[in-house]
């Protein structure tokens, strides 16, 4: 049975050479790909380097060189005899303050990671405690008289107080956020006004301990430490005792939450079972795989004859049971033909096709598209009698589109 256009046998193809790749080879086609991928390499470095080199770095850190840090301050501080020692938690602030004889704490928490429980046993570690740009749980659970004065509009901060290390400093940098005192409150000496009841620096006296607030912690980076008093203010406030603990809260502080982790419930003998267990696949691995040596590029010479490719889809369509599908394959084939026949393009609608050729063999339009289009087999007989008719369709397209012979006229 016959159901697809047998095409035309191909010639042979000539034996190809099988040749193995040389290492230059392979790195000639690999070029490309190396120096892209080493491009990318060192703009990835590159770009790292930038970035760190340009951050901004933690702010009033002791042991930051940006003008954000606070390192220029810490190096005088010790220079004078101060010793410094930055803590990261609040227990091991409370470790550094109960093994110094007269510590002073600095205390910075610009994103508030302590709790008011917390803040609270802060205060407590030293005799004299800064407080640097309190928050307003700081202020409530510290000072809670005290409140926000908004920012300075002074140009000149005098002290206009009786605390030494203001009166020492005199001055300090103008601007900034300030801390008011409500006129009824008593125990809070303000310093550095700036309006009405708005003060840069605070100081509340309980037995034997002090708590300074001060409204501007930037007064204390390396880029505004040189400016007006705010040297001497922070070396007598800092330098007050032997020992100064440079306390900045870290996520340590944060008390921990939830369910305990997969890790936290895993015995200790599971990973270095595991990692026994990997080393032994990998051995073995090593020890009974096979080695398959370099591949080989070939160019195998196959030819398959057309007659056995027809013969191929006419049986897997007759297996399946696929007459329409069969029956499309014929139908496609034909209305290209027939187009090309009848002087159509490629992109001729199917209307026009039919038309066109019904008009040339004289038939009707219906029987034209009953033959390509709307008959469907439904068993192979029909199916047979389909690609017959189709066939012979094409036959008469062709006879009544060639042209006649000059004789053959002429009789």
């Amino acid at each position: 049975m016959s159901l697809l256009k047998q095409a035309p046998s191909e010639p042979p193809a000539e034996n190809a050479v099988a040749t193995t790749p040389t290492l230059r080879a392979a790195g000639r086609r690999a070029r490309f790909w190396l120096v892209a991928g080493a491009g990318a390499l060192l703009v990835a470095v590159v770009s790292t380097v930038l970035a760190v080199g340009g951050a901004d770095g933690e702010p009033l850190a002791a042991d930051s060189a940006t003008p954000v840090g606070a390192r220029a301050l810490v190096e005088v501080l010790r220079q004078q005899g101060v010793i410094v020692t930055a803590a990261d938690s609040l227990d091991e602030a409370r470790t550094l303050t109960s093994a110094a004889g007269d510590p002073t704490v600095f205390f910075f928490d610009p994103d508030g990671l302590l709790s008011a429980d917390q803040l609270t046993a802060m205060a407590r570690l030293a005799p004299r405690t800064i407080v640097a740009s309190p928050d307003f749980l700081t202020l409530q659970t510290l000072a809670p008289a005290a409140g926000f004065g908004g920012v300075s509009q002074a140009t000149a901060s005098p002290a206009r107080c009786t605390l030494p290390a203001a009166v020492k400093a005199d001055t300090v940098s103008p601007g900034g956020p300030t801390l008011t005192i409500p006129a009824e409150a008593d125990g809070l000496t303000g310093c550095f006004p700036s309006g009405d009841n708005a003060y840069a620096l605070i100081q509340t006296a309980a037995s034997d301990r002090t708590l300074t607030l001060l409204a501007d912690g930037t007064l204390f980076n390396n880029e505004r430490i040189i400016e007006a008093g705010n040297a001497a203010l922070a070396l007598n406030l800092l330098g007050a005792g032997d020992e100064l603990i440079w306390y900045l809260p870290t996520i340590a502080d944060v008390p921990g939450t939830g369910s305990p982790s997969l890790g936290e419930l895993t015995p200790g003998w599971v990973t270095p079972t595991l990692v026994l267990l990997v080393l032994v696949t990998v051995a073995a691995a090593v020890w009974r795989g096979r080695r398959f040596g370099p591949l080989v590029a070939e160019n195998l010479p196959v030819t398959v004859r057309a007659s056995e490719t027809m013969e191929g889809r006419a049986r897997l369509y007759a297996r399946s049971n696929a007459r329409l599908r069969a029956l499309d394959a014929l139908r496609v084939g034909a209305v290209q033909r027939l187009a090309g026949q009848v002087g159509l393009s490629r992109l001729a609608t199917l209307d026009e096709v039919i038309v066109l050729v019904a008009s040339v063999t004289d038939r009707p339009s219906g029987e034209v598209r009953l033959v390509l289009v709307d008959a469907i087999p439904a068993t192979d007989a029909e199916l047979v009698a389909l690609s017959d008719r189709i066939l012979e369709l094409e036959r008469a397209t062709a006879r009544a589109t060639t042209p006649l012979p000059p004789e053959r006229m002429d009789s």
